[in-house]
């Protein structure tokens, strides 16, 4: 008896024999997967994911979870013809995800919830789900593309559209959940997903990405951390780099690394009118530290939490030179480092060239290299960028402000 063929999944069975769960968001992307898979013949049901009372998260009473969301994912499965079902998973999301939101805020980092959504979330607990339901694929819409690797493993790759890639917030996947993941939109610039949406005839083909923090559609962090901790936000001094108090904040939850606006301080305390920038931020102390975007600039991150996903061991790739590239943000390019344990026991990453604005909590993803479409090594989760500022240099900053007239 012969075996039946690999199909477009990498599963070697038939497309009508081969069950499909497919994370449906309500959007366009996953969607057009789950129109893709149906089409293709697959064994096809939807699942959408209850993961946050919207009207809590904008403080103000209204439909739960973006109710429109659940609302198109049902409609799109009616019109395809497949189970869908909407599981609540909003107690775990708080858990897993605002809570630790909320707690890295108040650590004074800068964190990223999409990257524990689909760690925790969708990757772990909806996982799970998928394999109890028999699934021998968990599709999502996400754009970034899955290949067999070594050994009968499988890796990831940067997506084909880099103005949509999203490798960036899926470094933490383990191998364990790449064999069960699949991604059929990596390999599709987002206008054909469009184009796709229309020709199936579904009603979100002109539905608008959403652009915010899901729970904080309102964009204001702050005010989200202050109702979930209100007795955890201090107030505190706001210090230049030089040493001088030049006033004081209402809470370290207001500020970023690199942030240059709304810093609270007058013309007056900043003194001879360079920009200031946050260059530091300590929640031991409560204290805000600013300075000139020089300051910014850093070359050594310090990591934990690391995921490898790349050929080999990470001790090994770290002892035949390390040589990758990294993204210290979500927006920017993918630039030459080096990959190495040190004497303090923890990994660290060396960049060959400077990065402005690196803030603990963020991630750093490993990258084989800059190219389109390069394979996914990993990452890790900034824990401290750049070292302790040189008494020298400190001084060197005091000096050159007595140096200005007008200045003390």
């Amino acid at each position: 008896m012969t075996s039946s063929p690999i199909n477009s999944l990498g599963i070697a069975k038939p497309p009508a024999q081969t069950r499909v769960v497919v994370a449906m968001s309500g959007g366009v992307d996953s969607s057009v997967v789950a129109a893709l898979l149906k089409e293709e013949g697959y064994e096809v049901i939807g699942i959408t994911l209850q993961l946050y009372d919207h009207g809590a998260a904008t403080h103000r009473k209204g439909a739960c979870c973006a109710g429109t969301d659940i609302h198109d994912a049902r409609d799109v499965a009616a019109r395809l013809d497949i189970p869908h079902y909407v599981l609540d998973y909003e107690s775990r999301f708080r858990d897993k995800v605002i809570d630790a939101f909320a707690d890295s805020y108040l650590n004074g980092e800068t964190p990223v919830p999409c990257i524990a959504c689909n760690q925790h979330i969708k990757f772990a607990d909806l996982f799970e789900t998928a394999r109890d339901l028999g699934a021998d694929v968990l599709a999502t819409g996400h754009y970034i593309s899955s290949r067999p690797a070594e050994r009968g493993t499988r890796a990831l790759y940067r997506a084909l559209d880099a103005s949509r890639d999203q490798s960036y917030f899926l470094y933490a996947t383990t191998q364990a959940q790449l064999a069960l993941l699949r991604f059929p939109l990596g390999e599709r610039p987002k206008s054909e997903v469009r184009d796709l949406a229309r020709r199936f005839g579904l009603a979100v083909a002109e539905k608008h990405d959403s652009q915010d923090i899901c729970f904080v559609p309102s964009g204001n962090y702050a005010a989200m951390i202050e109702r979930l901790r209100p007795e955890a936000v201090q107030t505190g001094e706001i210090v230049h780099i030089d040493g001088r108090v030049l006033g004081r904040h209402q809470g370290i939850i207001h500020y970023t690394i690199g942030q240059r606006k709304g810093l609270g301080i007058t013309d007056a305390a900043a003194g001879h009118g360079e920009p200031l920038y946050v260059v530091a931020i300590s929640a031991a102390n409560a204290r805000v530290t600013v300075g000139p975007r020089t300051a910014l600039a850093t070359r050594d991150l310090a990591l934990h939490d690391i995921n490898w996903i790349g050929p080999g061991t990470l001790a090994g790739f770290a002892a035949e030179g390390g040589e990758l590239h990294v993204r210290v943000r979500s927006t920017r390019a993918p630039v030459p480092a080096v990959l190495f344990a040190a004497a303090d026991g923890q990994w660290h990453v060396r960049l060959t060239q400077a990065e402005e604005g690196v803030s603990p909590g963020q991630a750093c993803v490993f990258y084989a290299s800059d190219a389109a479409q390069a394979r996914v090594l990993g990452g890790g989760v900034i824990g401290r960028a750049g070292v302790p500022m040189p008494a020298e240099t400190t001084a060197l900053y005091a000096s050159q402000r007595a140096a200005v007239p007008g200045n003390r």
